[in-house]
């Protein structure tokens, strides 16, 4: 696996507009929280993440959201997170819930650049329903470029929604987002073939708070750079 960012230089540039995204989740900011107050299996992964990583790790949290619970729980733990998102409100309340912790308005593809270091400096990585965002023919492109972030053996911690999508439009709290997922099978295929060794792997039934809709399977796969 080369050390390159020129994987995103491939996709089209459309791919890459995601200011829909960002507008509905800077809107639901302030409820995001509430509406997903649980989160086990997101705190469970991130807490695989922080106990298997050297003291002191520096870790990126992608589509790091308010920073909770994951950049706070691996903060919290002694490790330097840096958080990246597209949404402005998301990291302004981020910056506010875990000030320890460092925190950039930027999308994943921005980092191709190597403004927040390059190949190699980052000890560990999550992403948790971020990757989901985006259309799937991209989101072998992001894995690639983690792969390229991590050092040699680097851990990441990610999470996609058990569906067989691409690019779909769903409701989410008052606004509409697009989301792509995989079938199980078919998602540890992407991620193996993006350099990855899969040494986990949980499943949650999960739905959100003060709605009726039905859970979703929730996939947690634990990730060692290979």
């Amino acid at each position: 696996m080369s050390d390159s960012y020129d994987g995103y230089e491939g996709l089209n540039r459309l791919a890459l507009d995601r200011a829909g995204q960002a507008e509905a989740f800077n809107a639901i900011a302030g409820a995001y929280d509430s509406a997903f107050p649980h989160k086990e299996g997101q705190r469970a992964a991130g807490a695989w993440l922080a106990a298997s990583l050297p003291d002191g790790s520096r870790v990126l949290d992608v589509g790091c959201g308010t920073g909770l619970p994951t950049a706070a729980q691996l903060s919290g733990a002694g490790h330097r997170v840096v958080g990246v998102d597209l949404s402005a409100t998301m990291i302004k309340n981020a910056r506010e819930n875990v000030p320890s912790a460092e925190f950039h308005h930027l999308d994943l593809a921005d980092l191709r650049d190597g403004r927040l270091g390059g190949p190699g400096s980052f000890d560990g990585a999550a992403a948790f329903f971020s990757l989901l965002m985006l259309p799937r023919a991209e989101i072998p492109y992001a894995l690639r470029m983690l792969h390229c972030l991590l050092r040699p053996d680097g851990l990441l911690a990610l999470s996609m929604v058990e569906s067989d999508v691409d690019d779909y439009p769903i409701p989410f709290l008052g606004h509409t987002i697009r989301v792509s997922g995989y079938l199980r099978d078919d998602l540890r295929h992407v991620v193996r073939d993006a350099g990855f060794e899969v040494t986990g792997e949980d499943s949650y039934a999960y739905a959100p708070a003060s709605t009726d809709v039905p859970p979703e399977i929730q996939l947690f796969l634990h990730l060692r750079r290979a």
